[in-house]
């Protein structure tokens, strides 16, 4: 099925791309709830040992948005630590 015609989402310069990221420390870890034993737990999963910051998917999304990326389209972009995808 699809729900757009053929090829506008191309001629038009629109792109789809995802971000998956893992385990991202924000302020919403300690409004949340959690407890704070789950707080310090948070991300020691990842093959870090820890949560990611917020500014180490700055990059991802930049890369996205720039002209340079027009040929990135259906894409995925996973990061989690090294664990792989999400």
């Amino acid at each position: 099925m699809r729900l757009v015609p053929d090829g506008i989402v191309f001629t038009e310069g629109i792109r789809v791309n995802g971000v998956a990221p893992g385990p991202i420390w924000t302020p919403l870890q300690v409004s949340g709830g959690a407890t704070q034993e789950k707080l310090q737990k948070f991300g020691s999963q990842t093959p870090f040992g820890r949560p990611g910051q917020p500014a180490e998917l700055a990059s991802i999304y930049v890369q996205l948005a720039a002209g340079d990326a027009s040929f990135a389209n259906g894409q995925v972009y996973g990061a989690a630590g090294g664990s792989g995808q999400p």
